[in-house]
């Protein structure tokens, strides 16, 4: 509520007062700092701009050229060592196979049997075995028929090997390119055909993730029935958005039936949320394209949509174009500028396009929790997983404010609308009359001259000795005990004149204030307008809790004077639309509101920062600057109008040029009121000091 009141001061609007605080934060009972949602938004931004800093979002298409680089020299080395394989072995069979060459006698049985186990295997696969020869007899299982295989088989694979390495070594230099020829390549080394297929996936995986990250089976590791089912998903899902278009409703529950389960744990629950996370998925794959220098976001795009087979990628093709029809998905595409060096993947770059989506939509929460002054909007979880668990605390406790200050009585919702409660007004009152009196000590004014206390009034806790002709108002107490004090305990208690005591009591002077404050434009622009509205505060406050019998009009006024009612004062500001300085009208109502207090001391405060500018005429007020020398007559006359009714006029003027100057003096020499020229930081004591002065008068005896 301090800072609160501090914000009211300002303009009075309860809203943009719980915005500002939401805006700037402020400190605890324990004080302790609570961020506001622009450190908060700073923060966020800082962690968002180190981010960006750090890494280069093309490095993602060096990983992937690195990565077919890899699975190049990987199938080269494969090739090559088939080769070297097989040579050794046809060396191996031909030592083996020749019987001059002592090393082998000992070994020949075997080594014939296995020559004739290969090479029933072999013509086993060429559909030969147990053909004639040329001679016209079966087969010969001998060594004679073994070697010329042998040699036939290591010229075929020679010729196969030139042939892949031919065909690696023309491929297109472009990402995209090769892995489109290599999709059609018979990999001759597994481990390199291993490599190639898990680059695939990747792509594929990305590809679909651009649409539909939730599907919990994607494009890897599938069997073709199950491609064929994300296929007819897609299908589907092409049909609906049809559908939606033409102006249908979409059969979702039938579609869920049948799809639902390839979701996972968290399945959309209508149509329009499956075009939500749709959409949202969209624009993150753009936003990481977006990103990118021109030349490799071509090329990744290209990468992607080649590792889909045609028929899946006409699907997706088809979603893409339907969701830009739907949605204005290059309107909301946003771009990030990466300046660093450290390098990322395509999978470390998809997963921080997410995060930097998401430090987005979490700003966007904050920036709208500062318009609206409510931060029921802000997700907390978001908050402590981007920010921190100190963060989210901060967030936790800009939630409750508005909540415990309903809670505690001192505003209430009123639709859209924050409005103080009476006990509110209260408060600030007290706060701005606390704020008030700091100064007035700081400054050490206020010390009044006191005169011999009276009798007669309201009682001051004070009492004296009883003297012939008081009034015979006895303080029993004290007189009971300056008798058992003069003669001792004892009943009954015997007293002389000597013992009695009265109560001292004081005359109060009720008094009716009008507060006539200055609402035009310049009170505003030049800060004038805060000071005044939070000693209006400090008088009210103080005249509710010491003088409950005294009466307080504030008259606000710019081109015209109005009437505002205590519980509005929080609320009220000054005039930024019209011009003018009515003074002349503020006197007529305020001597108005006067007038029904005819026995009590009465007095208009006059704060303004300058001289009159307009004044009535019926209904009409007249406006002119420089002030018109009808204006200054007018008002003057309502000034004599005042004096004949006894009602003291005090002026505190915010300026002090010639003609403002000019017209006080000529006011308090009508009036004999007093005129105060100060700044916006002196008003309240000059005020408050004034009213304490004129309030109490002490009776002598």
């Amino acid at each position: 509520m301090d800072e609160l009141s501090k914000e009211l001061v300002k303009d009075g609007d309860v809203k943009r007062a719980m915005r500002e605080i939401m805006r700037n934060g402020l400190r605890n009972q324990d004080g302790q700092r609570i961020m506001g949602v622009r450190e908060l938004m700073d923060r966020l931004r800082q962690q968002r701009e180190q981010q960006l800093k750090r890494f280069n979002l093309d490095s993602v298409m060096d990983d992937l050229r690195k990565r077919l680089q890899d699975i190049l020299d990987t199938e080269r080395q494969g090739i090559d060592k088939r080769l070297q394989d097989a040579q050794q072995k046809m060396g191996d069979q031909q030592n083996a196979n020749n019987p001059s060459d002592p090393s082998n006698q000992g070994s020949q049985s075997g080594q014939d049997q296995q020559g004739q186990e290969g090479q029933d295997g072999q013509d086993g696969q060429d559909g030969q075995q147990g053909q004639p020869n040329k001679s016209g007899q079966g087969s010969q299982r001998g060594q004679g028929s073994r070697t010329p295989n042998l040699e036939q088989l290591l010229k075929q694979m020679q010729d196969r090997a030139a042939k892949s390495k031919q065909k690696l070594d023309s491929l297109p230099k472009s990402v995209p390119g090769a892995v489109n020829e290599l999709s059609n390549y018979d990999f001759m080394d597994p481990e390199a055909a291993r490599k190639f297929k898990e680059l695939q996936d990747m792509l594929k995986a990305q590809m679909m993730k651009s649409m539909l990250n939730n599907v919990r089976q994607g494009l890897q590791q599938i069997t073709p029935e199950q491609r064929q089912r994300l296929r007819e998903m897609l299908h589907e899902i092409n049909k609906m958005m049809a559908e939606k278009q033409n102006g249908g409703k979409p059969d979702f529950n039938k579609f869920n039936e049948k799809f639902g389960d390839m979701f996972g744990e968290n399945p959309p629950e209508s149509f329009e949320e499956l075009m939500e996370q749709m959409a949202q998925q969209m624009l993150n794959s753009r936003a990481l394209l977006q990103s990118m220098s021109p030349a490799e976001r071509r090329e990744l795009r290209e990468a992607m949509e080649s590792s889909l087979d045609p028929e899946t990628r006409a699907e997706m093709e088809e979603l893409a174009s339907r969701m830009e029809q739907m949605l204005p998905i290059d309107d909301m595409t946003r771009e990030y500028d990466f300046s660093g060096q450290e390098s990322l993947n395509l999978g470390q770059a998809s997963e921080m396009m997410q995060q930097l989506q998401r430090m987005d939509d979490l700003e966007e929460q904050l920036r709208q929790a500062s318009q609206r002054g409510d931060a029921e909007g802000i997700d907390l979880d978001e908050v402590s997983d981007l920010m921190g668990e100190d963060a989210r605390a901060n967030a936790q406790q800009l939630r409750q404010l508005t909540k415990e200050l309903e809670e505690a009585g001192y505003i209430v919702r009123k639709g859209d609308k924050l409005e103080l409660t009476a006990r509110g007004v209260r408060k600030i009152g007290q706060n701005a009359l606390k704020e008030v009196f700091q100064e007035l000590r700081k400054e050490r004014t206020g010390r009044h001259n006191i005169t011999p206390p009276g009798s007669g009034g309201e009682i001051t806790g004070q009492t004296r000795p009883f003297t012939f002709g008081d009034n015979f108002d006895i303080a029993l107490e004290r007189t009971v005990f300056n008798g058992v004090l003069r003669s001792g305990a004892g009943k009954p208690v015997r007293l002389s004149p000597k013992d009695f005591e009265i109560n001292v009591t004081e005359t109060i002077t009720p008094t009716a204030t009008a507060i006539l404050l200055d609402q035009s434009r310049s009170m505003g622009m030049y800060g004038s307008f805060q000071a005044a509205k939070k000693v209006t505060l400090a008088l009210q406050a103080l005249i509710n809790a010491n003088f409950a019998r005294d009466e307080l009009y504030i008259v606000g006024f710019s081109d015209y004077a109005l009437e505002i009612k205590p519980e509005d004062i929080p609320s009220v500001s000054w005039n930024a639309w019209v011009s003018g300085t009515n003074i002349h009208h503020a006197l007529m109502l305020a001597r108005k509101l006067l007038s029904n207090h005819r026995e009590a001391t009465r007095q208009i405060i006059l704060i303004t920062d300058g001289e009159p500018t307009s004044h009535l005429e019926g209904t009409r007020a007249y406006f002119s600057y420089p002030p018109s020398f009808k204006t200054i007559q007018q008002t003057l006359k309502e000034v004599r109008r005042c004096t004949a009714e006894n009602i003291t006029i005090n002026t505190f003027m915010l300026e002090n040029n010639y003609e403002l100057m000019d017209f006080v003096d000529k006011l308090t020499k009508i009036n004999h009121g007093r005129a105060f020229y100060s700044t916006p930081d002196s008003l309240g004591q000059y005020v408050l000091v004034d009213y304490l002065k004129n309030h109490r008068k002490r009776l002598s005896a």
